[in-house]
């Protein structure tokens, strides 16, 4: 079997076999980084060099990455969504050379990598829904964010930790997705922000991740076929039971049914008034960070945390309020005796019907005094549900940072960030409910507003900057809703 550093030096060097492929001589340094070359390159090497199939690296009877795993006598055959698993039913196998981790799904299928960040515990190794995020910066904040609960996100950009880590980007006090998988290996970070490789920053919370996977095959499995159970192990001792991982993936019952917010929340109610990052010379300098202090806030709001990232609660500061953070099993009475002026409904993770069970009552009862309402992904779902409306689990979710939105009141499309596996059912919604924003991905509900009482909600990320502030007027929204209340 040739190297893929022959194979190169056949085809003329990077740039004739990039040339006799069709690709960049990005791709072909990706090649080597991979130590395989993607099958759909074959025919061309084979046509350009005379070799046989035998002599490429990563042809089914080997197991580099990127290259389907196989026993030694029976060669496996590659699948078109993922080239690199492993389809269910192989008892034994053999782990590539190379090889430090894996990631094994539901259906008993094997992505080989190389482990990162924290090692997994035998026997622990982290079970969750596998997704994927198409933001290309952000990282940080995704793995804080604890909508993503429950979760082993995929990047699907490749040039994740290349900026460090640091103490303001942060959504949470920890990571809350329960690992991540990668393209290529994290490098030292290029910031000037940075103060923390995000390997060890990894470790320090215990969270895995597994690099030099194909992600582009397995975002299009997920996109084809949704979300599936995922398990990533990264054993200090390089031992595999593929049989246990197996049946720890194909036992995790989903998210579906599945109520988060109560581990995410806050356990205590507390006071918020840090604002937005403040972009001035002077603060940008700062070793403490360019984030300002609400000192006159005109109205007080409580803000249930469902999971509650703290951008939003910033944007809620700086939109000159008064905020105090209750936990998520908050009730009405518990909600009502800070005399609010308006009440925040939190994103979060996990299944809204779960999580209504307790949140609907508390948010009706708030409907009922007619406080008015703002709502953001988990808390627009919620708000959905406590207006008499449905929510259902969608085919592949909303998670990235470049999601299409169009707002029906001003006719304007904002591109929004989103992470959401859940969407409100707009056909259930009674008549006293009209629809605010529909996504133009897919069509499905992103908005909506209650035509009898002071209350609405959206189901992306206003406060997340993609746009970048495309959005921020909904934070605006809120106060005008909240004035023009009292003042009637």
């Amino acid at each position: 079997m040739r190297t893929v550093e022959d194979i190169i030096a056949l085809l003329g060097g990077p740039d004739a076999a990039a040339q006799r492929c069709g690709i960049g001589t990005e791709a072909v340094r990706k090649w080597r980084q991979a130590r395989a070359i993607p099958p759909r390159h074959w025919p061309s090497i084979l046509a350009a060099t005379g070799l046989s199939l035998s002599d490429l690296p990563g042809a089914p009877h080997t197991t580099p990455f990127g290259a389907p795993e196989s026993r030694a006598e029976t060669p496996m055959p590659q699948t078109e969504t993922a080239p690199d698993a492993v389809p269910s039913g192989m008892q034994e196998t053999r782990v590539p050379e190379g090889a430090t981790a894996c990631l094994v799904l539901g259906d008993g299928s094997v992505f080989w990598g190389r482990g990162f960040g924290a090692h997994t515990p035998a026997g622990k190794a982290p079970v969750a829904e596998v997704c994927f995020n198409t933001g290309m910066t952000g990282y940080q904040e995704t793995l804080t964010d604890p909508s993503y609960a429950g979760q082993i996100i995929t990047f699907t950009f490749p040039h994740i930790g290349n900026v460090g880590t640091n103490a303001e980007d942060l959504e949470a006090a920890t990571p809350v997705a329960r690992g991540l998988v990668v393209k290529q290996d994290v490098t030292e970070p290029a910031n000037w922000r940075s103060t923390r490789h995000l390997d060890l920053w990894l470790k320090s919370h215990d969270v895995p991740g597994i690099a030099g996977l194909d992600t582009r095959a397995l975002t299009v499995r997920i996109r084809d076929g949704g979300p599936p159970n995922g398990v990533i192990c990264f054993p200090a001792d390089g031992r595999f039971d593929l049989a246990a991982l197996r049946a720890q993936a194909a036992a995790w019952p989903g998210l579906e049914g599945m109520d988060l917010a109560k581990e995410v929340s806050c356990r205590q109610p507390y006071h918020w008034d840090e604002t937005e990052w403040a972009w001035t010379p002077e603060l940008y300098r700062s070793p403490a960070g360019g984030f300002g202090r609400q000192a006159a806030p005109k109205h007080k709001v409580v803000a249930v945390d469902y999971g509650a990232k703290r951008n939003i609660l910033r944007c809620l500061a700086a939109a000159g309020l008064d905020v105090t953070v209750v936990p998520a099993t908050a009730t009405a009475e518990e909600i009502l005796r800070h005399d609010p002026d308006g009440v925040f409904l939190s994103n979060g993770p996990g299944d809204p019907a779960a999580t209504g069970e307790y949140a609907v009552p508390a948010i009706r009862e708030v409907l009922e005094k007619r406080v008015p309402v703002f709502g953001i992904c988990l808390g627009h779902q919620l708000l959905g549900l406590a207006l008499g409306g449905k929510t259902y689990k969608l085919d592949r979710g909303h998670r990235g940072a470049n999601q299409p939105v169009k707002d029906l009141t001003t006719g304007k499309v904002e591109i929004t960030s989103q992470n959401h596996g859940f969407a409100v059912d707009e056909r259930s919604l009674p008549s006293n409910v009209r629809v605010t924003h529909v996504s133009l991905f897919d069509g499905s509900n992103e908005g909506l507003a209650a035509t009898d009482r002071p209350a609405f909600s959206v189901q992306y990320h206003p406060e997340a900057s993609p746009g970048p502030t495309d959005s921020h007027y909904l934070f605006h929204r809120f106060v005008d809703l909240i004035e023009k209340t009292k003042g009637g």
